[in-house]
């Protein structure tokens, strides 16, 4: 994750190879409830940033990943989707019902898709940063987006630069012996 961006800009058509790489993501049952809203606006960036709270974040002495960035991409997910393909006839369960959702795949499949967004964005030669939206109706009613869909996270991207490091990565990494394992290795 960087959060400081040079300010030249992403051509567009590797911004169009990302997001169709994530084509290839989870998608439970096919229901393709995923959208992607692409921000380049400079204007606008900068009111998904106010939403995103990157003036507090600014001010205690990081960088403006979302308004200096190229590129912001907003990640959507409509649960509706995955329930109204679970509704079909090839997808109902034994008693003619929608399953029983174990787990909220939608937010999984949307994850998955985000992580291809990063990684593609690094194998394009850029970097990237992911944060959680937090004003949820704020963003929605700024962008327009759809009642049925709920934005997850604002994907930054452009070419990195020098960046202030978060206090977190004090913490180190987790090392893979705290992992159980349960196959014999």
């Amino acid at each position: 994750m960087v959060r400081h961006f040079a300010g030249e800009p992403v051509p567009k058509e590797t911004i169009d190879r990302i997001l169709e790489l994530t084509q290839h993501a989870p998608s439970a049952g096919f229901s393709q409830g995923s959208a992607y809203i692409v921000v380049t606006d400079v204007e606008l960036k900068k009111k998904v940033a106010k939403l995103q709270g990157e003036e507090d974040y600014s001010s205690s002495g990081f960088h403006r990943w979302i308004s200096e960035s190229p590129v912001a991409v907003v990640a959507c997910v409509s649960e509706k989707l995955y329930h109204d393909r679970y509704n079909e006839p090839d997808k109902l369960n034994d008693e003619g019902k929608e399953i029983d959702w174990p787990t909220p795949y939608w937010f999984f499949d949307i994850g998955a898709g985000c992580m291809i967004v990063l990684l593609a964005a690094v194998d394009a030669g850029l970097s990237a940063a992911f944060s959680g939206v937090f004003d949820v109706k704020g963003v929605k009613e700024l962008l327009g987006i759809p009642a049925h869909f709920h934005p997850v996270g604002v994907i930054s991207i452009g070419r990195g630069a020098e960046d202030v490091k978060s206090p977190s990565l004090k913490r180190g990494r987790r090392q893979w012996a705290d992992v159980v394992h349960h196959d014999g290795w």
